[in-house]
């Protein structure tokens, strides 16, 4: 949408692409980025950190209103996609293709959703049902960098329905890698799992400047430090999948594992109309943009329409921060 002869670097091209007033660069962003993950060098790896950012950013965003809900009087999104070819705000864009604020917002919005406070280093259980939760195990554990687990924790708890509940603080803990994760999982009485989150903090605390805070952005003072994630080992995934053609529609089964020791981290999932070709839109994927602990395996499904593929097979192509 911007022309190969402005893919990079960012321009007034991109700039063109984003809003208006206040918004009618990116500069905002892409400094934030810049700091956080590190510069770019080209579209491809620009394009990347930015659905990383976008999912860390959109779910805290959804998730302080959960833990806060009735207390908070609302939260709003804008916005949920673009009516244009455009490059920032949406959850899925122009093409109709969900990117990593999308798959932020669903996990924080899963109906029992253990979440990470980063204000006060504490664990929430927060229950979206209409209906009460007994038998629940939440399990908590602290990664460095190189999977070492600085700290385990599981609680059997219950989930009042349409409740929100503090279960555990995280304790000061001594020689964290400058970048280290949080994995929480709960699973209900049958040990199902029925939620999951994963986070990536820094060892450098992240800072704003309230007292300069206007009515568009409040500036940040100090940035996160994640780019020691650059730092990770690289994985092969082991990768499987098969499709099913129920009517009109297509579902796409994927299974993943991870056979290495280390974190495959942030890995998304296409699937394309063959080899080589278009990735097939508009589509549902049940989750996207996922980390994988060693060892772990999830099978995942995409939903489209059986038409969309014509005379294609389907090919999933996997693309990870660290992994392929």
């Amino acid at each position: 949408m911007v022309g190969k002869d402005h893919l990079w670097p960012v321009d007034d091209y991109w700039n063109f692409h984003a809003g208006g007033g206040e918004f009618k660069t990116i500069q905002v962003y892409t400094a934030a980025q810049d700091a956080r993950y590190g510069p770019s060098n080209n579209a491809t790896d620009f394009a990347f950190k930015s659905q990383l950012m976008a999912y860390e950013g959109i779910r805290a965003m959804f998730e302080a209103y959960d833990r806060n809900k009735y207390t908070s009087t609302g939260v709003i999104q804008w916005m949920l996609n673009n009516a244009w070819p455009s490059i920032i705000w949406h959850l899925y864009d122009y093409y109709l293709r969900p990117g990593g604020g999308y798959f932020g917002a669903k996990t924080a919005m899963e109906p029992l959703h253990p979440l990470y406070s980063y204000d006060d280093h504490s664990v929430w259980l927060v229950s979206s049902q209409y209906e009460d939760a007994k038998g629940l195990k939440l399990s908590a554990k602290v990664y460095n960098l190189d999977m070492t687990e600085k700290f385990s924790k599981e609680l059997s708890l219950d989930a009042a329905a349409d409740s929100t509940a503090k279960v555990l603080e995280l304790p000061q803990m001594q020689d964290l890698s400058p970048v280290y994760f949080v994995a929480l999982r709960v699973t209900d009485n049958a040990a199902k799992m029925v939620g999951s989150n994963f986070y990536w903090l820094s060892s450098k605390p992240e800072t704003v400047d309230w007292e300069k805070s206007k009515w568009y952005m409040t500036p940040t003072a100090s940035y996160a430090d994640y780019t020691a994630l650059s730092q990770l080992p690289k994985v092969t995934l082991k990768v499987s999948d098969h499709t099913e053609r129920k009517a009109g529609e297509a579902v796409t089964h994927v299974t993943l594992e991870n056979p290495s020791k280390n974190l495959a981290f942030f890995i998304r999932l296409k699937v394309n109309k063959g080899t080589g070709g278009q990735e097939i839109l508009p589509v549902v994927w049940q989750d996207n943009y996922i980390s994988l602990l060693p060892g772990e395996k999830r099978e995942l499904t995409a939903t489209y329409r059986a038409a969309e593929l014509g005379a294609a097979k389907p090919v999933v192509e996997v693309k990870g921060w660290n992994a392929d």
